[in-house]
């Protein structure tokens, strides 16, 4: 077995590792996550997930580095992680009665061996009031989640009416993709 190194601080993503039963560490992969000029919303999970996993590479050698970068996908607008509550109200409102998509770019890197793919999962939220979307931002504060909420979470039992896809890719992790190209990795 060889080792594996997952370079996130997201606890979703390590929540997902260790229900997969797999052995790894963490290393958190601190980079700048400005988008480059015209890059396409859809194209930035993948830069991002290569971008971390440059960061850490240099002190994993020998090991797997996983990393992976999600985004939120409105039309062609990203809803990041919110900036305040307001914001995160004003996120979920948006997203209220439509459709989006949640895109995790991921890249598996083992000295100068690399695969990076991203998975796309459509979202379906059924109409929200004010009182639901306040509730939710109040009692669980999604300021750490891109488009302000987890799936996993009131909102996504409440408030997700379907999903197109993989339902862990919405949470930060398309684990069963992961797994595959791991295997094919060894």
């Amino acid at each position: 077995m060889h080792k594996i190194i997952l370079a996130s601080q997201s606890p979703r993503r390590k929540q997902l590792m260790e229900m997969a039963e797999l052995e790894f560490e963490v290393i958190i992969a601190d980079v700048d996550e400005t988008p480059p000029v015209g890059m396409p919303g859809k194209e930035l999970p993948v830069y991002l997930a290569k971008k971390k996993a440059d960061a850490i590479s240099h002190r994993a050698a020998g090991a797997i580095v996983i990393a992976a970068d999600t985004v939120v996908l409105l039309d062609d607008d990203i809803l990041n992680k919110p900036t305040d509550a307001a914001n995160a109200i004003d996120m979920l409102t948006r997203l209220s009665g439509r459709m989006h998509t949640v895109v995790t770019g991921v890249c598996l890197r083992k000295d100068d061996k690399e695969r990076a793919f991203s998975i796309t999962t459509e979202v379906y939220f059924r109409n929200l009031n004010a009182a639901q979307i306040e509730h939710y931002v109040a009692d669980y504060k999604p300021m750490d989640k891109a488009g302000a909420y987890a799936i996993q979470e009131w909102i996504g039992v409440t408030g997700i009416e379907k999903i197109n896809g993989d339902y862990y890719n919405v949470m930060g992790l398309p684990i069963g993709s992961v797994l595959e190209e791991l295997e094919a990795f060894y």
